[in-house]
């Protein structure tokens, strides 16, 4: 028999989806805050959130009557003109408070701007009592116990205290990035995590100095700013260097009109962009701050609104691919500082000898594997026999006059004058105020990347027409996607068409793959396509395909170099974007200042 269930338990049921863990509770309060207006926040936790999640902020605060309606699902006063399509706070659906107040024991005080009187109000279990009059100043003071005492069985989902606080800390920081105007403290019974005072000055500098306090002054080292704009679209923020990466995406933080998000999109984005520079398995950290006209964003796709769809899927990803990409490019041959740092604690002298010889005694950090992640045999007609594009890159000509003095190049070079050869490995490069130490393989292999990259995107690429055209069968969906990127496709030579019903006929191929599983590389870019928009697979494998040429085609370790082709290789470095590391991320030299050189002999 169909029957009606009781208002306690639908809200039960509505708090699952909001109420997730503490740390999505101490999110919907925050924003509650952010949207009051408030320019200081503080929130105490104690056991993780399970006993106390206390946020109190000096917002605008609320009168008796908008208390009592605060607590009743689906009030709200964040959308006047009840245009879901122009919402400009963060929140705006009305669930936050009584979702809390079912599953929770919850008491809300609160003072409104203007009034002499404040009010507090408690939910235990769904049930109100109150309002009752209060001391409280100006804003609103929340405290939530027991959380998910009203439903026990949630409890066991939840984890250690350690672990959720650690959730906690990851959703105070990731607000406190957009909103550097507002200080925010965090802290428990034992210790305070965050304490972040108001930072001044224009917008993206607030947000640099607040960056800095969270993500550390190593990732503000290392950074490229990003500010772009296409119509109405602007995007402002900060992307680290190639040879700053890690492990997993954690540290990519993404925000849309201030809200933080988790986007296939935008994450999409952000992998095309760095594609050319860092191997699959490490990403770059970001901070970025996307700004849309609210009716071009749909934020009502799920009720803990880190969801987004945008109306200009295309746009919004061809501004961030061509934003990040224009400031790598600037970076030029920049290369993170970190691995500076490395080097000189690995300089340093040690009392206890190493007797442990099979350990060497120098790594570089994030070295990832020098086995190329995919290859394929190289066709005949992909490139010149003569080795065009690896010739082009001459090394036996010195770049600079005899005539000229020492001191005058290290001046005028960021990468200064060959001094020596280490191992017939290593290169030696005296500057103004240091010295360089560049990787010869790993330096040319960029060199020639760019180089055979640069031929490869300036003509189609090369194809081969298959002797017996191969059909496929995909489902419509992934048909039409394929074909409404035929051009795309034909442009890394791959030629298909439609071939009745739902089928597709294969009758080019990309050269450059030699024999390959065409039925499966299909199904993969239509794959792609449906879910990102475009396809990678593609583009990348070929790309692969240059990097291992270009690998092969590089100085070796272990070639000897003379002193003109050693400076020619840094003046080409200089004048060739992204040479600061190879092909999979890794630094191709290392620079050390004087004045650290100095500090490792006891002269500072």
């Amino acid at each position: 028999m169909i029957r009606l269930l009781p208002p306690n338990l639908i809200n039960q049921i509505a708090a699952g989806e909001v109420v997730e863990r503490p740390s999505s509770v101490v999110k919907e309060l925050i924003e509650n805050a952010i949207d009051a207006k408030a320019t200081a926040i503080d929130i105490v936790i104690r056991e993780g959130g399970k006993n106390l999640i206390l946020v109190e902020d000096n917002g605008l605060g609320m009168t008796q009557q908008d208390l009592i309606l605060a607590v009743e699902r689906h009030a709200t006063s964040k959308i006047p003109d009840e245009n879901l399509f122009n919402i400009q706070s963060l929140g705006f659906r009305g669930e936050a408070l009584p979702s809390i107040g079912s599953v929770s024991r919850l008491e809300i005080s609160s003072r409104a701007q203007g009034n002499e009187t404040s009010w507090s109000l408690k939910v235990e279990g769904g049930q109100k009592i109150g309002p009752t009059p209060a001391a409280q100043n100006i804003g609103t003071r929340i405290e939530v116990r027991d959380l998910f005492y009203a439903t026990p069985a949630r409890l066991k989902f939840m984890k250690s205290a350690t672990s959720e606080m650690a959730a906690i800390v990851d959703t105070v920081s990731r607000l406190a990035m957009a909103y550097p105007e507002i200080c925010f403290t965090l802290k428990d019974d034992k210790k305070t995590y965050l304490d972040l005072p108001v930072t001044l000055g224009e917008i993206n500098e607030r947000r640099l100095h607040r960056l800095s306090m969270l993500m550390g002054k190593e990732f503000i080292d290392n950074t490229c700013s990003i500010n772009a704009e296409r119509g109405d679209y602007k995007i402002l923020g900060f992307a680290s260097l190639p040879t700053m990466n890690r492990s997993n995406a954690n540290l990519q933080y993404l925000y849309v009109n201030g809200r933080a998000v988790k986007d296939k999109l935008l994450n999409t984005a952000v992998r095309v962009s760095y594609q050319d520079f860092l191997a699959r398995d490490r990403h770059p950290l970001v901070a970025l701050f996307l700004e849309v006209p609210p009716g071009e964003v749909d934020i009502n796709v799920h009720p803990a609104k880190t969801e987004v769809r945008f109306r200009e899927n295309e746009v919004i990803r061809s501004l961030i691919i061509g934003a990040l990409k224009q400031a790598l490019t600037e970076a030029g041959h920049r290369a993170a500082t970190t691995i500076s740092s490395f080097a000189l604690k690995a300089m340093q002298p040690s009392i206890i000898p190493q007797l442990k010889t099979s350990q060497p005694s120098f790594m570089m950090p994030n070295r990832a594997s020098s086995k190329p992640i995919y290859s394929a045999p190289r066709p005949s007609n992909f490139m010149p026999s003569d080795h065009t594009a690896i010739q082009a890159i001459r090394l036996e000509e010195p770049l600079v006059s005899e005539e000229i003095k020492t001191h005058d190049l290290k001046e005028h070079h960021p990468l200064g004058e060959a001094r020596t050869q280490l191992h017939e490995t290593y290169i030696v490069a005296e500057t103004e105020d240091g010295f360089i130490l560049v990787d010869q393989h790993a330096a040319h292999e960029r060199l020639v990347y760019e180089n055979l990259k640069n031929q490869f995107l300036n003509a189609q690429a090369q194809s081969q027409y298959l002797l017996i055209p191969e059909v496929i069968s995909l489902q419509e969906s992934s048909q039409q996607a394929l074909l409404a990127h035929n051009e795309e496709l034909k442009l890394f030579g791959l030629g298909i068409e439609a071939f009745g019903g739902e089928a597709i006929l294969v009758r080019e191929t990309p050269a450059a793959l030699g024999n390959f599983n065409v039925a499966s590389l299909i199904q993969d870019l239509a794959d792609e396509i449906i879910e990102l928009g475009q396809p990678l697979s593609l583009k990348e494998h070929l790309e692969e395909i240059l990097s291992t040429m270009a690998c092969h085609g590089s100085i070796r370790a272990g070639r000897k170099m003379s002193l003109p082709e050693m400076n020619a290789l840094l003046r080409k470095m200089e004048d060739t974007p992204h040479s600061g590391q190879c092909n999979h991320g890794r630094p191709t030299y290392v620079e050390l200042k004087k004045y650290d050189i100095e500090k490792l002999f006891g002269r500072r």
